[in-house]
Protein backbone atom coordinates (compact mmCIF):
# COMPACT_ATOMS: atom_id res chain seq x y z
CA UNK A 1 0.00 0.00 0.00
CA UNK A 2 1.62 3.36 -0.85
CA UNK A 3 1.19 6.59 1.03
CA UNK A 4 -2.19 8.03 -1.16
CA UNK A 5 -3.88 4.86 -0.74
CA UNK A 6 -2.76 5.06 2.97
CA UNK A 7 -3.63 8.09 3.36
CA UNK A 8 -7.27 7.43 2.16
CA UNK A 9 -7.77 4.34 4.15
CA UNK A 10 -6.79 7.01 7.64
CA UNK A 11 -9.15 9.24 6.74
CA UNK A 12 -11.91 6.64 6.46
CA UNK A 13 -11.16 5.06 9.68
CA UNK A 14 -11.36 8.97 11.25
CA UNK A 15 -14.79 9.40 10.00
CA UNK A 16 -16.35 5.33 10.58
CA UNK A 17 -14.77 6.24 14.24
CA UNK A 18 -15.62 9.29 15.13
CA UNK A 19 -18.56 9.18 16.98
CA UNK A 20 -17.01 7.00 18.92
CA UNK A 21 -14.08 7.91 19.76
CA UNK A 22 -15.36 12.49 19.94
CA UNK A 23 -12.71 13.33 22.73
CA UNK A 24 -10.03 11.11 21.94
CA UNK A 25 -9.82 10.12 18.40
CA UNK A 26 -6.30 11.62 17.60
CA UNK A 27 -4.67 8.96 19.96
CA UNK A 28 -7.76 6.48 18.77
CA UNK A 29 -6.07 6.65 15.41
CA UNK A 30 -2.52 6.82 16.23
CA UNK A 31 -2.88 4.11 17.83
CA UNK A 32 -4.82 1.93 15.23
CA UNK A 33 -2.05 2.99 12.79
CA UNK A 34 0.93 3.15 14.52
CA UNK A 35 1.74 7.06 13.50
CA UNK A 36 2.20 10.17 15.50
CA UNK A 37 -0.35 12.86 16.84
CA UNK A 38 1.19 15.28 14.34
CA UNK A 39 0.41 12.57 11.65
CA UNK A 40 -3.19 12.02 12.64
CA UNK A 41 -3.85 16.03 12.82
CA UNK A 42 -2.38 16.55 9.38
CA UNK A 43 -5.27 14.00 8.16
CA UNK A 44 -7.82 15.99 10.30
CA UNK A 45 -7.02 18.95 8.71
CA UNK A 46 -7.31 17.93 5.32
CA UNK A 47 -10.68 16.22 6.17
CA UNK A 48 -12.02 19.85 8.31
CA UNK A 49 -11.17 21.58 4.71
CA UNK A 50 -13.59 19.47 2.90
CA UNK A 51 -16.17 19.91 5.63
CA UNK A 52 -16.28 16.20 6.69
CA UNK A 53 -15.00 17.14 9.89
CA UNK A 54 -15.55 19.80 12.42
CA UNK A 55 -13.99 20.69 15.79
CA UNK A 56 -14.83 22.20 19.00
CA UNK A 57 -12.85 23.66 21.74
CA UNK A 58 -9.20 23.44 22.14
CA UNK A 59 -6.72 21.33 24.34
CA UNK A 60 -8.18 18.35 26.29
CA UNK A 61 -11.37 19.79 25.64
CA UNK A 62 -11.46 19.50 21.85
CA UNK A 63 -14.15 17.32 20.63
CA UNK A 64 -14.29 15.98 16.75
CA UNK A 65 -17.83 15.57 14.78
CA UNK A 66 -18.92 14.78 11.22
CA UNK A 67 -19.28 17.77 9.24
CA UNK A 68 -21.67 18.56 6.68
CA UNK A 69 -20.45 16.74 3.86
CA UNK A 70 -20.26 13.24 4.43
CA UNK A 71 -20.80 9.64 2.28
CA UNK A 72 -20.15 6.13 2.32
CA UNK A 73 -19.76 3.51 -0.49
CA UNK A 74 -20.12 -0.29 -0.01
CA UNK A 75 -20.27 -3.09 -1.98
CA UNK A 76 -21.28 -6.35 -0.54
CA UNK A 77 -22.77 -9.32 -1.87
CA UNK A 78 -26.50 -10.55 -2.52
CA UNK A 79 -27.45 -13.38 -0.56
CA UNK A 80 -31.00 -14.17 0.74
CA UNK A 81 -30.24 -13.27 4.47
CA UNK A 82 -29.37 -9.85 3.43
CA UNK A 83 -31.50 -7.21 5.41
CA UNK A 84 -31.61 -3.97 3.92
CA UNK A 85 -32.72 -2.15 7.29
CA UNK A 86 -29.59 -3.56 8.62
CA UNK A 87 -27.25 -2.02 5.78
CA UNK A 88 -28.68 0.99 6.38
CA UNK A 89 -28.26 1.01 9.88
CA UNK A 90 -24.94 -0.39 10.06
CA UNK A 91 -23.36 1.90 6.77
CA UNK A 92 -25.52 5.00 6.20
CA UNK A 93 -27.74 5.90 9.11
CA UNK A 94 -24.71 8.43 10.30
CA UNK A 95 -25.24 10.10 7.29
CA UNK A 96 -28.35 11.72 7.55
CA UNK A 97 -28.41 11.96 11.73
CA UNK A 98 -29.14 16.47 11.51
CA UNK A 99 -30.89 16.64 8.83
CA UNK A 100 -34.25 17.19 9.22
CA UNK A 101 -37.35 14.35 10.16
CA UNK A 102 -39.03 14.43 6.84
CA UNK A 103 -35.85 14.10 4.50
CA UNK A 104 -34.56 11.40 6.58
CA UNK A 105 -37.90 9.77 6.27
CA UNK A 106 -37.79 10.02 2.30
CA UNK A 107 -34.04 8.93 2.53
CA UNK A 108 -34.87 5.42 4.41
CA UNK A 109 -38.18 5.07 2.46
CA UNK A 110 -36.21 5.07 -0.60
CA UNK A 111 -33.03 3.46 0.33
CA UNK A 112 -34.67 0.31 1.66
CA UNK A 113 -37.18 -0.15 -0.78
CA UNK A 114 -34.70 0.21 -3.92
CA UNK A 115 -32.28 -2.30 -1.99
CA UNK A 116 -34.77 -4.94 -1.49
CA UNK A 117 -35.76 -4.72 -5.06
CA UNK A 118 -32.31 -5.61 -5.89
CA UNK A 119 -32.14 -7.91 -3.27
CA UNK A 120 -35.17 -9.75 -4.33
CA UNK A 121 -35.08 -9.03 -8.30
CA UNK A 122 -32.19 -8.00 -9.78
CA UNK A 123 -30.59 -11.88 -10.21
CA UNK A 124 -27.35 -10.22 -10.06
CA UNK A 125 -24.67 -11.65 -7.11
CA UNK A 126 -23.66 -8.20 -6.23
CA UNK A 127 -24.80 -4.84 -4.93
CA UNK A 128 -22.48 -1.71 -4.74
CA UNK A 129 -24.49 1.06 -2.89
CA UNK A 130 -23.35 4.88 -2.13
CA UNK A 131 -25.04 7.54 -0.35
CA UNK A 132 -23.47 11.34 -0.51
CA UNK A 133 -24.46 14.47 2.03
CA UNK A 134 -23.23 18.19 1.03
CA UNK A 135 -24.40 21.29 1.91
CA UNK A 136 -27.29 20.90 -0.48
CA UNK A 137 -28.51 17.67 -0.66
CA UNK A 138 -28.55 13.76 -0.06
CA UNK A 139 -27.63 11.28 -3.17
CA UNK A 140 -28.27 7.79 -2.82
CA UNK A 141 -26.96 5.53 -5.62
CA UNK A 142 -27.87 1.83 -5.81
CA UNK A 143 -26.22 -0.28 -8.36
CA UNK A 144 -26.42 -4.21 -9.17
CA UNK A 145 -25.28 -6.63 -11.68
CA UNK A 146 -27.90 -8.70 -12.56
CA UNK A 147 -29.74 -9.18 -15.10
CA UNK A 148 -31.43 -4.88 -15.79
CA UNK A 149 -34.85 -4.44 -14.47
CA UNK A 150 -36.43 -3.27 -18.15
CA UNK A 151 -35.21 -6.33 -19.58
CA UNK A 152 -36.69 -8.79 -16.45
CA UNK A 153 -40.21 -6.98 -16.64
CA UNK A 154 -40.18 -7.42 -20.79
CA UNK A 155 -39.29 -10.63 -20.41
CA UNK A 156 -41.88 -11.42 -17.53
CA UNK A 157 -44.78 -9.54 -18.67
CA UNK A 158 -44.42 -10.39 -21.91
CA UNK A 159 -44.45 -6.86 -23.51
CA UNK A 160 -43.51 -6.16 -26.66
CA UNK A 161 -41.13 -3.37 -25.81
CA UNK A 162 -38.69 -2.30 -23.14
CA UNK A 163 -39.44 1.16 -23.16
CA UNK A 164 -43.12 -0.46 -22.53
CA UNK A 165 -41.73 -1.35 -19.10
CA UNK A 166 -40.47 1.85 -18.01
CA UNK A 167 -44.41 3.06 -18.89
CA UNK A 168 -45.71 0.33 -16.91
CA UNK A 169 -43.44 1.53 -14.32
CA UNK A 170 -44.65 4.92 -14.11
CA UNK A 171 -47.91 3.91 -13.60
CA UNK A 172 -47.40 1.66 -10.46
CA UNK A 173 -48.47 -1.60 -8.96
CA UNK A 174 -46.34 -3.11 -11.40
CA UNK A 175 -44.84 -6.23 -9.95
CA UNK A 176 -43.34 -9.72 -11.07
CA UNK A 177 -43.73 -11.48 -7.92
CA UNK A 178 -46.68 -10.98 -6.49
CA UNK A 179 -47.04 -12.65 -3.18
CA UNK A 180 -43.81 -10.91 -1.76
CA UNK A 181 -44.29 -6.69 -3.61
CA UNK A 182 -47.29 -4.44 -4.31
CA UNK A 183 -45.74 -3.12 -6.71
CA UNK A 184 -45.60 0.41 -5.24
CA UNK A 185 -42.53 0.71 -4.01
CA UNK A 186 -40.97 2.64 -7.82
CA UNK A 187 -43.80 4.15 -8.03
CA UNK A 188 -43.87 6.23 -4.55
CA UNK A 189 -40.11 6.59 -4.43
CA UNK A 190 -40.11 8.51 -8.00
CA UNK A 191 -42.80 10.76 -6.49
CA UNK A 192 -41.12 11.62 -2.72
CA UNK A 193 -37.30 12.61 -4.07
CA UNK A 194 -36.88 15.64 -5.78
CA UNK A 195 -35.16 14.14 -8.90
CA UNK A 196 -34.87 9.84 -9.68
CA UNK A 197 -33.55 7.89 -12.23
CA UNK A 198 -33.24 4.17 -13.45
CA UNK A 199 -30.81 3.40 -15.93
CA UNK A 200 -30.04 -0.12 -17.34
CA UNK A 201 -28.84 -1.94 -20.30
CA UNK A 202 -29.35 1.11 -22.60
CA UNK A 203 -32.25 2.48 -21.14
CA UNK A 204 -33.02 5.18 -18.66
CA UNK A 205 -36.29 6.38 -16.84
CA UNK A 206 -36.08 10.04 -15.44
CA UNK A 207 -38.58 11.75 -13.08
CA UNK A 208 -37.77 15.48 -12.01
CA UNK A 209 -39.73 17.57 -9.36
CA UNK A 210 -38.59 20.57 -11.14
CA UNK A 211 -39.55 19.40 -14.88
CA UNK A 212 -43.35 19.09 -16.51
CA UNK A 213 -42.93 15.69 -17.69
CA UNK A 214 -41.08 12.16 -17.17
CA UNK A 215 -38.82 11.10 -19.98
CA UNK A 216 -36.84 8.04 -21.87
CA UNK A 217 -33.39 8.73 -22.82
CA UNK A 218 -31.03 6.64 -24.85
CA UNK A 219 -28.42 5.53 -21.17
CA UNK A 220 -25.00 5.47 -21.41
CA UNK A 221 -24.07 3.61 -17.88
CA UNK A 222 -19.97 3.40 -17.74
CA UNK A 223 -20.33 1.06 -14.36
CA UNK A 224 -18.67 -2.12 -16.06
CA UNK A 225 -21.02 -5.13 -15.75
CA UNK A 226 -23.81 -2.92 -14.08
CA UNK A 227 -27.60 -4.29 -14.49
CA UNK A 228 -29.39 -1.68 -12.95
CA UNK A 229 -28.23 1.69 -11.26
CA UNK A 230 -31.18 3.78 -9.35
CA UNK A 231 -30.11 7.63 -8.55
CA UNK A 232 -32.25 9.32 -5.80
CA UNK A 233 -31.71 12.90 -4.83
CA UNK A 234 -33.58 15.11 -2.43
CA UNK A 235 -32.45 18.64 -1.04
CA UNK A 236 -32.00 19.57 2.49
CA UNK A 237 -33.99 22.40 2.81
CA UNK A 238 -37.79 19.89 0.92
CA UNK A 239 -40.59 20.30 3.05
CA UNK A 240 -42.17 16.97 1.38
CA UNK A 241 -43.95 14.34 3.63
CA UNK A 242 -43.62 10.57 2.68
CA UNK A 243 -47.19 10.74 3.85
CA UNK A 244 -47.99 13.60 1.58
CA UNK A 245 -47.46 11.95 -1.33
CA UNK A 246 -49.19 8.74 0.10
CA UNK A 247 -52.54 10.93 0.26
CA UNK A 248 -51.93 12.14 -3.00
CA UNK A 249 -52.71 8.87 -4.78
CA UNK A 250 -55.61 7.65 -2.39
CA UNK A 251 -59.12 8.33 -1.75
CA UNK A 252 -60.84 10.62 0.99
CA UNK A 253 -60.49 8.60 4.18
CA UNK A 254 -58.75 5.32 2.36
CA UNK A 255 -55.30 3.68 2.78
CA UNK A 256 -55.12 2.52 -0.69
CA UNK A 257 -53.46 3.39 -3.62
CA UNK A 258 -56.02 3.74 -6.33
CA UNK A 259 -55.11 6.59 -8.22
CA UNK A 260 -51.80 7.21 -11.04
CA UNK A 261 -51.38 9.81 -13.31
CA UNK A 262 -49.66 8.55 -16.19
CA UNK A 263 -47.37 10.53 -18.45
CA UNK A 264 -48.92 10.26 -22.06
CA UNK A 265 -45.60 10.98 -23.93
CA UNK A 266 -43.86 7.93 -22.28
CA UNK A 267 -45.84 6.83 -25.04
CA UNK A 268 -44.18 8.31 -27.60
CA UNK A 269 -41.15 6.07 -29.31
CA UNK A 270 -38.15 8.15 -31.03
CA UNK A 271 -40.16 10.88 -33.39
CA UNK A 272 -43.55 9.30 -33.91
CA UNK A 273 -46.83 10.30 -33.23
CA UNK A 274 -49.31 9.27 -31.29
CA UNK A 275 -52.31 8.02 -33.94
CA UNK A 276 -53.21 4.85 -33.28
CA UNK A 277 -55.79 2.67 -31.05
CA UNK A 278 -52.23 0.37 -30.48
CA UNK A 279 -50.29 3.16 -28.90
CA UNK A 280 -53.38 4.30 -27.23
CA UNK A 281 -54.04 0.47 -25.55
CA UNK A 282 -49.92 0.66 -24.87
CA UNK A 283 -51.36 3.34 -22.02
CA UNK A 284 -54.34 1.25 -20.98
CA UNK A 285 -52.37 -1.44 -20.02
CA UNK A 286 -53.47 -2.50 -16.33
CA UNK A 287 -55.25 0.47 -15.51
CA UNK A 288 -58.57 -1.42 -14.51
CA UNK A 289 -56.05 -1.70 -10.81
CA UNK A 290 -56.62 1.84 -10.30
CA UNK A 291 -60.02 3.98 -9.68
CA UNK A 292 -58.72 6.94 -10.59
CA UNK A 293 -56.45 8.01 -13.84
CA UNK A 294 -55.19 11.24 -14.89
CA UNK A 295 -53.80 11.22 -18.77
CA UNK A 296 -51.26 13.87 -18.23
CA UNK A 297 -50.44 15.47 -21.47
CA UNK A 298 -47.33 17.83 -20.93
CA UNK A 299 -45.20 17.25 -23.52
CA UNK A 300 -47.34 16.14 -26.45
CA UNK A 301 -48.45 18.53 -29.04
CA UNK A 302 -51.33 16.62 -30.79
CA UNK A 303 -52.72 13.23 -31.04
CA UNK A 304 -54.82 11.19 -33.70
CA UNK A 305 -58.49 10.55 -33.71
CA UNK A 306 -58.38 6.82 -33.00
CA UNK A 307 -55.75 7.29 -30.25
CA UNK A 308 -58.32 9.90 -28.59
CA UNK A 309 -61.16 7.64 -28.79
CA UNK A 310 -59.83 4.50 -27.86
CA UNK A 311 -59.11 5.94 -24.50
CA UNK A 312 -62.27 8.42 -23.90
CA UNK A 313 -64.89 7.05 -25.54
CA UNK A 314 -64.22 3.21 -25.86
CA UNK A 315 -62.79 1.94 -23.08
CA UNK A 316 -64.45 4.54 -20.76
CA UNK A 317 -67.59 3.21 -22.22
CA UNK A 318 -66.25 -0.54 -21.24
CA UNK A 319 -65.79 0.35 -17.82
CA UNK A 320 -67.49 3.20 -16.45
CA UNK A 321 -66.35 2.08 -12.94
CA UNK A 322 -62.97 3.76 -13.60
CA UNK A 323 -62.47 7.76 -13.87
CA UNK A 324 -60.67 8.77 -16.68
CA UNK A 325 -59.42 12.34 -16.89
CA UNK A 326 -57.18 14.59 -19.15
CA UNK A 327 -54.22 16.78 -18.04
CA UNK A 328 -52.32 19.59 -19.22
CA UNK A 329 -53.45 19.37 -22.95
CA UNK A 330 -52.80 21.82 -25.84
CA UNK A 331 -55.30 23.10 -27.61
CA UNK A 332 -55.40 20.67 -30.60
CA UNK A 333 -55.05 17.97 -28.26
CA UNK A 334 -58.08 19.34 -26.44
CA UNK A 335 -60.32 19.51 -29.66
CA UNK A 336 -59.75 15.57 -30.25
CA UNK A 337 -60.45 14.22 -26.76
CA UNK A 338 -63.76 16.30 -26.44
CA UNK A 339 -64.60 15.10 -30.10
CA UNK A 340 -64.20 11.39 -28.36
CA UNK A 341 -65.94 12.53 -25.45
CA UNK A 342 -68.80 14.06 -27.23
CA UNK A 343 -69.47 10.97 -29.65
CA UNK A 344 -70.55 8.73 -26.38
Amino acid sequence: MNNREKGVVIRRQILRDVGHHPNDLVNHIGGVFSITPQAVHNHVRRLEKEDRLRTTGKGKGKRYFLGAVRDNVITIELEDDLSEDTIWANNFRQIVEEVSDNVKEVCVYGFTEMVNNAIDHSGGDKLHIGVFKNGNNVSIFVTDNGEGIFKKITRLCNLADERQAILELSKGKLTTDPDRHTGEGIFFTSRVFDSFEIESKGLKFSHDDDLDFDFILESAMLLENAGTMVCMVIGLESDRKLRDVFDDFAAPDEYQFNKTVIPVKLAVYGNELLISRSQAKRLLTRIENFENVIFDFEGVESVGQAFADEIFRVYANQNPQIMIAPLNMTESVENMVKRAQHRN
